[in-house]
C-alpha cells in the first residue's frame, strides 16, 4: 500500500509560521531584557543620587558642628569672623561653603516695637498711614502692644474682613504666621521676610549690613551709648544663623541651616542649638 508523501507547500508554511513565532518570541525576549536593563540602570542612577545627597547633606551637617565648635571657642582669635562671608571646608569627599550671620542683623516681628515695625514696612515702599496700620496689627498679633485696643474691636475687624479668627496675643510661631495679621498681603510678606527673624533681640544691631534694617533704624531714638541699645542682648552671648552648602560626588548639592545661641552663660555645652532645617527665610 502507497503512502501519500506531505506536500511540499504544506511544509514550507508550517516551517515558515514556526520561523515566525521563534522570531516574535525573540523580539519579546529581546524587548524584555531591555526594558530590564533599562530600569536597572534607572534605579541605579536613582539609588547613585540618594546616596550622592545623603553624602552632601552629611558632610553640611558636619560643617555645621565643626562652626558651631570653632564659635564656641574661648579664644576669641580663634573663632571665625560673623560676617556673612562664606568660608570653603572640606567635609570627606565633600567641598561645603559655610557663612555666619549675626542673627541681630534682622529685626524680629514678635518683640519689636510697632514704631522699628512701622519702619521697616516703610523702608520696603510702604506708604506711612498703611505702615502704622500694619505695624499695629503685628503688635497686636504678638500681644507686643496688648491693652492698646479691646480684643472685641481687633477681632471686629477681622470678621469684618470675612476672617474667621483673631489674634492670639502670642509671639509667631513662624514667619509665614504674619500672612494671616489683617492686612498683610503676601506680596508685603515676601518683602519684609528677608530681614526678618523669630531669633533676634528685640532691636537689631545698629551695624546690620541689610540696608533695609539700616534705614528703619536710622530714625529710631538711641538708648545709651552710641551704637548700643538698652534692648540689645548680652555681647557675651550670641545668636549666629549658619548656613552650608554641601556639594558631594555627582556634584550633588544640599542646603543645611541651624541658628544657635552661643555663650559661656549657656551651660552645659555652651550653646543651645533654636532651629535646625533647609532655610529660615
Amino acid at each position: 500500500m502507497l503512502r501519500r508523501l506531505p506536500s511540499p507547500g504544506r511544509g514550507r508554511r508550517s516551517g515558515g509560521f514556526a520561523l515566525i513565532i521563534v522570531l516574535w518570541t525573540l523580539v519579546l525576549i529581546a524587548f524584555i531584557v531591555a526594558h530590564l536593563t533599562a530600569s536597572g540602570r534607572t534605579e541605579i542612577r536613582i539609588a547613585s543620587n540618594l546616596v550622592a545627597n545623603a553624602v552632601a547633606e552629611a558632610a553640611a551637617e558636619g560643617a555645621i558642628s565643626e562652626a558651631i565648635f570653632n564659635l564656641s571657642d574661648p579664644n576669641p582669635d580663634q573663632r571665625w569672623p560673623i560676617d556673612g562671608s562664606a568660608r570653603e571646608l572640606v567635609v570627606g569627599d565633600s567641598r561645603v561653603l559655610v557663612r555666619l550671620e549675626d542673627e541681630a542683623w534682622r529685626i524680629n516681628p514678635s518683640s519689636a516695637s510697632p514704631l522699628l515695625l512701622e519702619a521697616l514696612l516703610r523702608a520696603i515702599g510702604g506708604d506711612s498711614d498703611n505702615a502704622r496700620r500694619l505695624a499695629a496689627g503685628i503688635g497686636e498679633w504678638s500681644g507686643a502692644v496688648a491693652g492698646a485696643r479691646s480684643q472685641d474691636a481687633i477681632l471686629a475687624d477681622y470678621r469684618a474682613a470675612g476672617l474667621d479668627y483673631g489674634p492670639p496675643g502670642a509671639p509667631f510661631e513662624t514667619l509665614d504666621e504674619l500672612g494671616r495679621v489683617l492686612g498683610i498681603t503676601p506680596s508685603v510678606l515676601a518683602a519684609m521676610r528677608p530681614h526678618l527673624t523669630l531669633f533676634g533681640p528685640a532691636e537689631p544691631n545698629p551695624a546690620s549690613p541689610d540696608p533695609v534694617v539700616a534705614a528703619a533704624l536710622a530714625d529710631l531714638p538711641r538708648v545709651g551709648p552710641a551704637g548700643v541699645s538698652a534692648n540689645q542682648q548680652q555681647p557675651d552671648v550670641l545668636t549666629v544663623r549658619i548656613t552650608a552648602t554641601g556639594v558631594g560626588p555627582a556634584k550633588a548639592r544640599i542646603m543645611r541651616a541651624a541658628i544657635v545661641r552661643i555663650g559661656a552663660a549657656l551651660l552645659p555645652q555652651g550653646y543651645t542649638v533654636l532651629a535646625r532645617g533647609t532655610n529660615f527665610d
